[in-house]
């Protein structure tokens, strides 16, 4: 699941409300030069994760398109589920 914003893509690493971050994140941080695919349509992108101002415009968003985001918000419990930006490169 993913959230256009602008040119950009956003994605939620929320791995269900898990205690930990997905391992995608952390490749990802890893090597943010990456591609995507949507549809038949590949694109280059670089990866970062969304700044905190960033992350409160774009949650209730994802909130929006998946109301279960919510509640894995809460069962991470200790846990911030962190926004990725997919930019163009």
């Amino acid at each position: 699941m993913f959230h256009r914003d602008g040119e950009n893509l956003a994605i939620a690493a929320s791995k269900g409300g898990q205690p930990v971050h997905p391992a995608w994140l952390h490749n990802l941080v890893a090597h943010p030069d990456t591609t995507i695919q949507l549809g038949s349509e590949v694109r280059k992108v670089r990866a970062r994760v969304a700044n905190a101002v960033e992350r409160e415009q774009l949650w209730p968003q994802f909130v929006a398109l998946f109301p279960g985001f919510d509640s894995y918000q809460r069962q991470a419990e200790h846990r911030t589920i962190p926004i990725v930006v997919l930019e163009p490169r």
